[in-house]
């Protein structure tokens, strides 16, 4: 499109039209008396200001001489140029008004289109209430798909969180479970604990709890008070045996095998601890087969008994209750403690008479057998070096060990199967033993394993 102030293009138009405009008019008109030709010579369109005057004189001329013919025409050549003009700022005008009319409406259209793009966003924010942010990890589909159907399948996965009533803790439910069948035994010498051993109402305790008592209080867990009458007790292993007299209701303890037990895992003492009846405290199972020397609480002479060590508290008071464990069986009977000799309480290292021990001895003294200590007839140490065991130092001669073929230098390392890392821990299995009993002795000698059929004897016989 030519520019409206193009020189090049204005001024042969505006030529045209005022030769064009007196050829019309008047034929005869004298065009020879005017400078036109003059100015077209000069440079068609050129408008420059120097050749202005030129043409205004030239103008005043024709006026002297042709009149108001040559302005006339003058001014219809000028009517013709502002008419073209005229046209061309209309279309142009008009063009514009299009080209904005186009723009206003393709803006009303994309405005439209947006909007609509913006309310579906909205709605997608309002599902996803928190947006991921762009590099967040696109979950994998099937991830999704197990995630959902793990939730299918189970719905308790959903909230996440028990409610309260839901809520069991281990030792509050060991303590529900073991706590009716622990009792508290007073007795002129002090307060201690005891264990319902059958339905028949026996309740196992330690031996120094009763000290030679006849008759002891004893109170249930729901505050019954009963009297208890004492069947016998075993000095040297420290257990004895209460029965309540009486009409009452009672739950009888659940026991479980030695063997179960094992080191780490939960132990809940409950007892009466300084008279503090029903206290209950948890810890773990240090140590199972520790070999503890105490004195017999009738002459005071030494023995070894094989207990279970835990850092569950114990305190006076605690003697002869449970040691549970997590599924609410007896494991134990909470019967010392160690103490560095000038704290008296609970330093984290107490003792417990095993299960097995414990079923064992109450037989004896309910069916009246002998309570007399199985014997060997060795003497011994703990090896200085290589494999733990019982090193044998001496065997007199036609005690049980000489007669079963056990030989000084033999180190023995197992009774019955069970594991010996020392000679406490000997002592401990054969005075647990009945007399007559027969055990087997596995030894290493010259570097090789043998077995030994021994039948024990009577302590104290010899």
């Amino acid at each position: 499109m030519p520019h409206e102030n193009d020189p090049e293009d204005l001024a042969p138009n505006f030529h045209g039209s005022y030769k064009e405009s007196f050829e019309e008019e008047d034929e005869d008109f004298p065009t020879d008396h005017l400078s036109f030709g003059t100015w077209r010579t000069s440079g068609a369109g050129d408008l420059r200001s120097d050749r202005m005057p030129e043409i205004h004189g030239n103008f005043s001329q024709s006026e002297e001489s042709g009149g108001n013919r040559s302005n006339e025409g003058i001014v219809m050549a000028e009517e013709t140029s502002s008419g073209t003009r005229s046209n061309y700022l209309l279309a142009r005008s008009i063009f514009i008004v299009l080209i904005a009319s186009a723009l206003i409406l393709g803006g009303a259209l994309i405005g439209i289109y947006v909007w609509g793009q913006t309310d579906e966003g909205g709605i997608e924010e309002e599902v996803f209430s928190n947006p991921q942010p762009e590099n967040f990890p696109v979950p994998d589909d099937t991830l999704l798909a197990n995630n959902e159907q793990q939730q299918t399948e189970s719905p308790e996965l959903e909230e996440g969180i028990l409610a309260p009533d839901e809520i069991v803790e281990p030792v509050t439910a060991v303590a529900a479970a073991v706590s009716p069948s622990v009792v508290r035994i007073d007795t002129y010498a002090g307060t201690g604990s005891g264990i319902i051993l059958d339905s028949s109402g026996r309740v196992v305790t330690n031996a120094h709890v009763v000290d030679g008592a006849q008759t002891v209080e004893i109170r249930l867990s729901d505050g019954t008070r009963a009297e208890g009458i004492v069947l016998g007790s075993d000095p040297n292993v420290d257990i004895a045996i209460v029965k309540i007299e009486g009409d009452v209701v009672f739950e009888e303890a659940v026991f479980a095998l030695s063997d179960t037990v094992q080191v780490g895992q939960l132990a809940v003492a409950i007892g009466s601890p300084f008279g503090l009846e029903q206290s209950v405290t948890a810890g773990i199972v240090s140590a199972i087969n520790r070999a503890v020397r105490h004195a017999n609480v009738i002459d005071g002479s030494p023995t070894v008994v094989e207990m279970i060590q835990t850092d569950a508290p114990i305190n006076p008071g605690n003697s002869g209750g449970a040691l549970a464990d997590r599924q609410g069986r007896v494991v134990g009977m909470n019967t010392s403690i160690r103490t560095d000799g000038i704290v008296s309480g609970n330093l984290g290292v107490g003792f417990a008479i095993p299960s097995d021990t414990i079923l064992l001895v109450a037989d004896r003294i309910v069916n009246g057998e002998s309570l007399d200590v199985g014997y060997l007839g060795v003497s011994g140490q703990n090896p200085t070096l290589g494999r733990a065991g019982a090193l044998i130092i001496d065997v007199l001669e036609g005690s049980p060990a000489w007669d079963g073929g056990i030989m000084p230098g033999d180190l023995v390392v197992s009774v019955d199967g069970s594991p010996i890392l020392g000679m406490s821990e000997l002592a401990a299995k054969i005075r647990i033993s009945s007399p007559g009993t027969q055990v087997e002795i596995g030894v290493i000698r010259n570097g090789e394993e043998a077995f030994f059929k021994v039948i024990l004897g009577t302590l104290g016989s010899n």
